[in-house]
Order: structure tokens, then C-alpha cells, then sequence
């Protein structure tokens, strides 16, 4: 998406953050978020889109509604630029279990390869459902953070830090 995309998709958006938060999924968020809020942030992500610094991806239904999103933030330090974070895999309580986040995981990681990126990293909350998904898309966790971020109910939780070398990306610093 591009900023423009982004501001005009954030309705829908708002709608999957505060469905994601509702269900438990530990995004930066506590419960119960305003979706006020949540559109205000999706509205602020804009900027960061426009700068090139974060690029976000979008799954609708045959309604327009957001099921599920993935970024990735670029860093802005010239010996960082091979390599960029995965951040906020969200996929709709009503639409989990279908494959659609091993679906926005690949496309993430096939763009960021595109792009010349070439090592990954993400941290997700220790035994969360999603560290399934990371395990066994090939993801490699490095270690826990005790106490690392409050889970939506406020209770600190660990985290996991992971990577992933991509396959196929030059073996080169990308030039942006």
C-alpha cells in the first residue's frame, strides 16, 4: 500500500487491530483498545509508508474488510540496510486457521528478498500462538526476554526474538 492507500484503508484497519487486541494477541496494545485510537495509529503509520521507511501489506474480504496485514520497517542506518523487521502479522479472529498468515508471512519475506533485504528479524510473545507459525515457516529464535512487554490484559510477559537469513536475496548491502 501506498500512503495514500494506507489512509484510506485505515477504517477497516482500526477494525482488525481492536479484533487482534480483543483476542489476546500481544501487538503493543492493551485491551480494551479505543478504536479511535487504533485508527489514529494506523493513520499515523502514513508517514513512515510515504518515507519508505515501512511497507504494509493488506488481505481484504469480497467486502473491502481488512482479514489480515503484515509490515516491514526499514531501518535508516546505511549499515542496516540489508536487513529489515517483520512487525504487526495481525489476522482477524474470524479469519484464523485458513492459511492466511503463513500467506502474509511469505509475501513479506518474497518482498523484503525483492528489495535486496537479506536477514530478517521479529520479536513475538513466548509461546504465543504465533511462535508456530515462525518455527515452522523456518524462523530461528535467538532467546526469551523476561518481562519484555505487557500482554493486552497488562500482564508482562517474555518475548522471542527471531530471525530469518532469506534465500535468493543478493549477499550484498541492497543501495537504496
Amino acid at each position: 500500500m501506498d500512503a495514500t492507500q494506507l489512509a484510506e484503508d485505515a477504517e477497516t484497519l482500526a477494525d482488525l487491530l481492536t479484533d487482534t487486541v480483543d483476542g489476546g494477541a500481544s501487538v503493543g496494545f492493551l485491551a480494551p483498545l479505543d478504536r479511535d485510537a487504533a485508527l489514529a495509529w494506523w493513520k499515523e503509520r502514513s508517514a513512515a509508508v510515504a518515507a519508505g521507511h515501512l511497507a504494509v501489506w493488506v488481505a481484504h474480504d469480497d467486502e473491502g474488510r481488512a482479514l489480515g496485514t503484515v509490515s516491514l520497517a526499514f531501518p535508516d542506518k546505511p549499515n542496516s540496510a540489508h536487513r529489515a523487521e517483520l512487525v504487526k502479522l495481525m489476522v482477524h479472529r474470524a479469519a484464523r486457521g485458513r492459511g492466511l498468515g503463513r500467506r502474509l508471512l511469505t509475501l513479506a519475506e518474497d518482498a523484503a528478498a525483492a528489495r535486496g533485504i537479506t536477514l530478517l528479524h521479529l520479536d513475538t510473545e513466548t509461546d504465543s500462538p504465533a511462535e508456530h507459525l515462525y518455527r515452522s515457516a523456518g524462523w530461528t529464535p535467538v532467546g526469551a526476554i523476561p518481562d519484555y512487554a505487557a500482554d493486552p490484559a497488562g500482564v508482562l510477559r517474555p518475548t522471542t526474538i527471531y530471525y530469518k537469513h532469506l534465500t535468493g536475496a543478493p549477499a550484498h548491502a541492497p543501495t537504496r
